[in-house]
């Protein structure tokens, strides 16, 4: 986000998560002696860097194939909406599954 000017995501696989008890996202990172620090653009600039996570609740329905928003479980809606809330982005698209027709399509990118 801070340098890729988006106007939405594409939240892939979805129904992987399905099963979970609790899903960790990761929010923040810090340094060696507990401080915050920004997400570097260099992957060797992670090494000395140690995410902070929000656990979310998960949810044990299934989502695989889900058409619509409203198919999917509450709490797998909460996920998607706390990672378009932490993204600052849309969700656009959402995949439930391997095969192109398992997508929600939530706005149109070109609309």
């Amino acid at each position: 986000m801070r340098i890729n000017s988006i106007s939405g995501i594409c939240l892939t696989k979805l129904d992987v998560l399905d099963g979970l008890d609790t899903i960790k996202v990761c929010t923040a990172y810090e340094n060696k002696s507990g401080e915050s620090a920004l997400a570097p653009t260099d992957a060797e600039d992670y090494e000395d860097l140690v995410p902070v996570y929000e656990e979310l609740p998960g949810w044990s329905e299934s989502t695989l194939g889900a058409k619509d928003l409203d198919a999917l479980p509450e709490n797998a809606r909460a996920y998607i909406a706390r990672i378009e809330a932490l993204v600052g982005a849309p969700i656009d698209i959402v995949s439930t599954g391997p095969d192109r027709v398992e997508t929600i399509v939530l706005r149109h990118a070109f609309d």
